[in-house]
């Protein structure tokens, strides 16, 4: 798919719900795509809307070996009360291995280096694996949630991985996310509650005070411009 083609795509849905972009997805790319969910609020969002169109839609999410019990516990409520599979990927035993018999069990503390090694291995190595071959993937990204989002597209070219990346909720607030998760009654993880507005792995998640920034919590000791695993580099 040419980028002119995907720019005006992405003039088209940029005014229309996001259960629309996700229809159109699902039907121009079927069998070629696939929804990476990280349990995050946005991911259960659009969890609830691919289960409403099409519960067989392939998606994933990626098990660090590092995860907060809370994630496994929504996982659990997610694949029975939505009832769609959400397959689980892992690192490779060997690489983990290998990086923390070099490096220790706490390096991603030592340096922005030694951690994105960390989340190369643990989450970017996965995920590129998983997108191989395919044609488009959808994410839970939206410009709000960080500096190194805010040009954000709905539908765009992802050059790291070579294929089109699809972001419904690029353009909603946090509140709209809420809003929904309420009214859908979709399951959600309980440390939402208990101050961490953003989740990943334990040892580099905290919960952040009022009025932070709602990726604060994550990797706190780096400065706000390094603070991306690789998953959504552009």
């Amino acid at each position: 798919m040419k980028r002119e083609e995907l720019e005006r795509i992405d003039r088209e849905y940029r005014e229309k719900p996001p259960e629309e972009l996700l229809a159109w997805a699902a039907s121009a790319f079927k069998g070629r795509a696939v929804f990476a969910s990280s349990l995050g609020l946005e991911d259960q969002v659009l969890t609830r809307m691919l289960a409403d169109i099409d519960p067989a839609f392939p998606m994933f999410t990626l098990d660090t070996g590092r995860l907060f019990q809370e994630t496994y516990d929504v996982l659990s409520t997610t694949r029975e009360q939505l009832g769609v599979r959400l397959e689980i990927l892992f690192p490779k035993r060997e690489e983990v291995e290998a990086m923390v018999n070099e490096h220790g069990p706490n390096l991603f503390y030592e340096s922005v280096e030694k951690r994105k090694l960390c989340c190369g291995v643990r989450k970017v190595a996965p995920l590129t694996r998983r997108l191989k071959g395919l044609s488009a993937w959808i994410t839970g990204l939206r410009r709000e949630q960080s500096v190194t989002r805010t040009d954000l597209k709905h539908v765009e070219w992802d050059e790291v991985n070579g294929l089109v990346k699809i972001n419904p909720l690029a353009d909603w607030h946090i509140d709209e996310v809420w809003a929904y998760i309420k009214k859908k009654s979709v399951p959600y993880n309980r440390l939402h509650a208990k101050g961490f507005p953003s989740i990943g792995c334990a040892p580099c998640t905290r919960a952040v005070k009022e009025g932070q920034d709602i990726r604060a919590g994550r990797w706190w000791w780096e400065n706000p411009e390094y603070r991306e695993c690789g998953l959504h580099e552009r």
